[in-house]
């Protein structure tokens, strides 16, 4: 079968299984889709809250939410002129639809979070996390405290996000943003720019970090039943095709992306640790779990995720992966509107779903919004299935709450009403010391799973001895949801009591549930003593066998298909909780490999060691491992040593005996060639560089390795010895050795400070006839500002070389050296004559050397060997157009006249643009955005505004100010009359004919990557190009102006020219 068609009968297949019924729900501005079964109304309109962004229900059911003013200014701006709220929306007559606003709380800083609980509303509103109260019961907060102080306000005010009510009782938070804060953690200080998550009790005493991160933007949290924890945010992994932003698996210790100098300091366990769910430039703005059975069995225990960039509310079903999950990810609520921004997504306690949408208003360092329009006002939607059954008393209203006794209390644990029971371990919390008897005879007589463990939340929100001693009952509770909660308990309090940390110990090595082994691996790093550490270190092998990445433990059924994310995610645990323990000398036992203990052992040790204080790992240690054959354990120490500039001395005894070792083999070698690399900035090591080539008897393949890490970029200045050993290489015999040291001469003389040159012994390279061609073409290539002076032997050399015969890379050599040359104006002359009969190519890249230039002469012969040029069709008119501007207007004239045989239409063409300019209606903003962002025009399919769109065309998100509107017509009309740099097109043709036209992605030694359209590349073997030249076609169709109305496309100009980066 032809593979185009297989391709597309495979496409269609993927499409057609992966189609789902749909629902479609029409309002003014917007269509809502939504699996079928599901429908949607407006609960609050805009007349009831404007722009909602995040809300919280109380015990009554009277919905707080943060309301912006549609300010969109800087932070610090927002700070001086407080103008957004805080909303309490109700529904008096309980049809399903808000009919009741008040302002709770007015002048508030822009709020990022809204936490009902315990008769306050909490609200993240950097600097600070505020707590507002309602003291005398008429709707308005009277009492406002600063509950947290985080003490930064950065330009866009991401410091802050939350707080959120975690079912263990403690309030949790992110930062964002990378400004230093400072708390006192653990009685210690702690100061960090880096990202976190943040918990503490109600009364803000017991501090602590949760992870830490290099993201942007932490946001939005949520918890599993289990108490397992995830995060949504921006920026966890930019840079792939798909990622950036996402869902994360919130380990305890865990250090996530993206890398970041801000995370320097942090302990960590290895890698950064994995994205769960991978979302692209979506811009997360809240995550909730479902706990209802409203929607169906299906649906309970789903994540919903509130996607601002793209429009839409996302579910996510969680699957076990080993000791983490993965998710199953499916669109549940989209609107077909670029101005619907969802920033939350709430439950109420009939099982529905409320969606708030902000409207438009918000852009505060956020180019993917590309407008801010405050006037587009937001809604609240609520989402519900069809033929759910009704809940009696969702909220248990007709309970009497302030008359239940603990005992009576305990009975509504396992209700089946979210609200209620979650109302109940709230009301047992508050009890204190009186609710722990009847808890524990709830764990000890209930045979509801759900019931023991909301008993287990109940304990650990309750800050008391005996709250402590009942939660360890559950320790050995049959069900292992019950277990998992309890260990997240007993670690959270640090809890040391007797015989606690052997029975968590007896829930890592006696189940068969990797995520209650993690869980309870995390607990023993916060109760466990030396004891602990030789079960932990024991069970590392227990789940990767380093030969097979299958599970070799007790967990087998678990682990033998969990991916490496989960893999990783257990070694974390595992490791981390030795760091905590903090005993060096029990660790110091296991880091022998020669005395049997596996690698992956090993590999925890030297981590743990590194990274606890006073851990006294010594390079002695860390040295031989370098050379491991376990690449993991090898790449280990590598990271170990790496961060230890003082072990230079030990670590240049490892590697001069190293490299002096005759029994490397190439994959050796290679490795030696990356660990020199990582430790090139160390001095010591840098000398063992130096002494090793300028060891004659070292083989060559030894040496040609020395010099590339000589060539490793990032160095200010070229190290002592280096410039000497590389001009002993250059002054080598042997062509293979000489080939290898050019480009490392080429690297050192481009250092910022005191740059070496080797401008004679490259010119005495290309100038030795004995060398062959494309060696001396190198020689010449690697000088950094080319020849001062170019005799006639060479001149000759250079001429013969970019002739067709020649192979592509010779070609392009000898032009760039050319180009780069300090022609006379003779040479200039030969060099206009030979422009005959080369190729479009080599044409467009020899113009350079004519640039700059006045004499006559060579300007009148440059235009009229460009006339009778093979490769004139490589020319583009403005780069000819620029060349000629320095040169008297004899030659000017004539250049204009070859520029209007090149572009015939280009009369025709100015006359269009004056036609259409003359008529042009006045443009709008707004609808120019919807014409950027139709299916129509199809900009956003090739060129990026923000973090959304394509990258075949260049980044438009700051063309505004650089372009004139005349500029962006032309580009827009006539998109081959000019190219912005790095967007050229070119053409390829192989070997077999094939003929290819784009944009440049890639230009290797190996290969040649375009870019031909969106979503599309081609990539050709660069063995298999026969020619390869500059195209003066656009990959950018012409004619839009065909296809869009005159008043469209005045939109859209005035769109792009009002397009710029900012925080506004």
């Amino acid at each position: 079968m032809n593979r185009h068609v297989e391709r597309i009968l495979c496409a269609l297949a993927v499409s057609l299984a992966s189609a789902a019924p749909a629902a479609q729900f029409k309002f003014a501005t917007q269509t809502l889709t939504v699996p079928d079964g599901f429908e949607v109304e407006i609960a609050a309109g805009n007349d009831l809250a404007p722009r909602p962004i995040y809300g919280s229900f109380d015990e009554q059911g009277r919905l707080y939410v943060a309301d912006s003013s549609g300010a969109s200014g800087k932070a610090e701006e927002q700070k001086a002129d407080p103008r957004h709220r805080i909303l309490r929306l109700e529904d008096t007559d309980g049809d399903g639809k808000f009919d009741k606003t008040t302002v709770f709380a007015d002048k508030m800083m822009f709020p990022e979070g809204c936490l009902w609980y315990d008769g306050s509303v909490y609200v993240a509103a950097p600097p600070s996390i505020w707590k507002l109260t309602d003291t005398n019961h008429d709707g308005i907060a009277d009492a406002r405290e600063v509950w947290h102080d985080g003490k930064t306000l950065t330009g866009c005010a991401n410091d802050l996000h939350g707080p959120y009510l975690g079912p263990d009782g403690w309030i949790y938070w992110c930062k964002g943003a990378f400004a230093e804060q400072s708390y006192e953690v653990n009685g210690k200080p702690f100061k960090s720019r880096a990202a976190h998550i943040f918990r503490a009790r109600p009364d803000h005493s017991r501090l602590e970090p949760v992870i830490t991160g290099g993201m942007d933007n932490p946001v939005g949290l949520a918890w599993t039943p289990e108490g397992e924890l995830i995060l949504c945010g921006t920026f966890f992994a930019p840079g792939e095709p798909g990622h950036r932003d996402g869902l994360i698996h919130a380990i305890y210790g865990g250090v996530y992306g993206k890398p970041n100098e801000v995370l320097e300091g942090h302990k960590r366990t290895g890698d950064l640790m994995p994205v769960m769910t991978h979302m692209g430039p979506a811009a997360p703005a809240a995550v909730r779990r479902y706990e209802s059975r409203a929607f169906g069995e299906e649906y309970r225990d789903n994540l919903f995720c509130c996607q601002f960039n793209l429009h839409k509310v996302s579910r996510h079903v969680l699957v076990p992966d080993g000791a983490t999950f993965k998710t199953k990810d499916s669109d549940f609520l989209v609107s077909d509107n670029p101005d619907f921004h969802p920033t939350d997504v709430i439950e109420d306690a009939d099982g529905s779903l409320l969606v708030l949408d902000t409207g438009a208003w918000y852009k505060i360092c956020c180019p993917t919004s590309q407008l801010s329009k405050p006037d587009v006002l937001g809604a609240i939607y609520r989402v519900r299935r069809k033929g759910a059954p009704k809940v009696d008393d969702p909220r248990g209203l007709k309970l009497a709450w302030g008359k239940m006794k603990p005992d009576e209390l305990a009975k509504l644990l396992g209700d089946e009403r979210p609200a209620v029971a979650e109302r109940t371990v709230q009301q047992l919390a508050k009890k204190g010391k009186a609710a722990v008897p009847p808890l524990a005879d709830v764990l000890k007589k209930s045979t509801s799973p759900k019931t023991r463990r909301n008993a287990v939340w109940a304990l650990t929100s309750i800050d008391h001895p005996k709250a402590r001693e009942s939660v360890r009952l559950a320790l050995a509770d049959k069900e292992q949801s019950v277990q998992h909660a309890t260990l997240h308990s007993v670690g959270l309090w640090r809890d040391r009591g007797r015989f606690v940390a052997f029975r968590v110990l007896d829930c890592l090595v006696h189940n068969e549930k990797p995520q209650l082994q993690r869980a309870a691996a995390e607990a023993l790093g916060r109760v466990g003593g030396q004891y602990s550490v030789a079960p932990l270190l024991e069970w590392m092998p227990g789940f990767v066998d380093e030969s097979s990445n299958l599970s070799i433990g007790t967990s087998v059924s678990n682990t033998a298909t969990a991916t490496d994310n989960a893999l990783r995610v257990m070694e974390h645990s595992l490791t981390f909780a030795t760091i905590e323990i903090g005993d060096p000398a029990a660790m110091k036992l296991w880091t022998s490999v020669s005395r049997g203990t596996a690698p992956r052992i090993v590999r925890a040790v030297l981590i743990a060691l590194d990274q606890m204080e006073k851990g006294g790992l010594e390079p002695e240690v860390v040295a031989p491992l370098l050379a491991s054959t376990d690449t993991k354990l090898r790449r280990t120490a590598a990271w170990v040593a790496g961060h230890h500039p003082d072990w230079g001395g030990v670590l240049a005894g490892f590697f001069r005996e190293r490299i002096a070792a005759n029994n490397l083999n190439d994959s050796d070698r290679s490795e030696l060639e990356k660990q020199l690399a990582q430790f090139v900035s160390n001095e010591a090591i840098q000398q063992v560089l130096v002494e090793a080539l300028k060891n004659s008897s070292s083989p060559l393949v030894m040496r040609q390795m020395l010099l590339r890490v000589l060539a490793q970029p990032g160095l200010k200045e070229a190290p002592k010895g280096w410039p000497d050993a590389v001009r002993a290489a250059l002054d080598a015999k042997d062509d293979a050795l000489v080939r290898t040291a050019i480009p490392t001469a080429h690297a050192l003389a481009l250092v910022k400070t005191n740059a070496p040159t080797f401008a004679e012994r490259l010119q005495k390279i290309a100038r030795d006839t004995s060398r062959p061609d494309d060696l001396r073409l190198d020689a010449l290539a690697a000088l950094p500002r080319g020849l001062r002076e170019v005799e006639p032997d060479l001149m000759s050399f250079l001429v013969a070389n970019v002739a067709p015969a020649k192979s592509v890379a010779m070609r392009g050599a000898a032009a760039g050296a050319l180009a780069k040359a300090k022609l006379s104006d003779e040479q200039l002359l030969t060099l206009a004559d030979t422009l005959k009969a080369i190729g479009p190519m080599e044409v467009s890249r020899l113009l350079p050397a004519f640039d700059h230039k006045t004499n006559e002469a060579v300007g009148l012969r440059l235009v009229a060997a460009l006339k009778e040029s093979k490769g004139l069709a490589g020319v583009r008119p403005d780069a000819l157009r620029s060349v000629a501007t320095n040169y008297p207007p004899v030659v000017q004239q004539k250049a204009d006249e070859l520029l209007a045989a090149l572009n015939v239409d280009a009369a025709k063409q100015k006359a269009h643009l004056d036609e259409l300019q003359a008529s042009w209606p006045a443009g709008d903003i707004r609808r120019g955005q919807l014409v950027f962002n139709s299916t129509k025009a199809a900009c956003a399919s090739c060129h990026k505004l923000g973090y959304l769109g394509g990258n075949v065309g260049p980044d438009l998100t700051a063309i505004g100010p650089a372009r004139t509107e005349r500029d962006l017509l032309e580009s827009i009309v006539y998109p081959s009359a000019s190219f912005v740099r790095s967007y050229e097109p070119f053409t390829i043709i192989t070997k077999n004919d094939d003929e290819y036209s784009g944009v440049l992605r890639k230009d290797a030694p190996d290969e040649v990557v375009l870019a031909t359209g969106p979503n599309t590349e081609v990539r050709v073997a660069r063995s298999d190009i026969t020619e390869m030249r500059p195209s003066r076609v656009s990959v950018m169709p012409a004619g839009l102006d065909q296809q869009i109305t005159k008043q469209e496309l005045a939109d859209l100009v005035t769109f792009l020219k009002n397009t710029k980066w900012g925080a506004n």
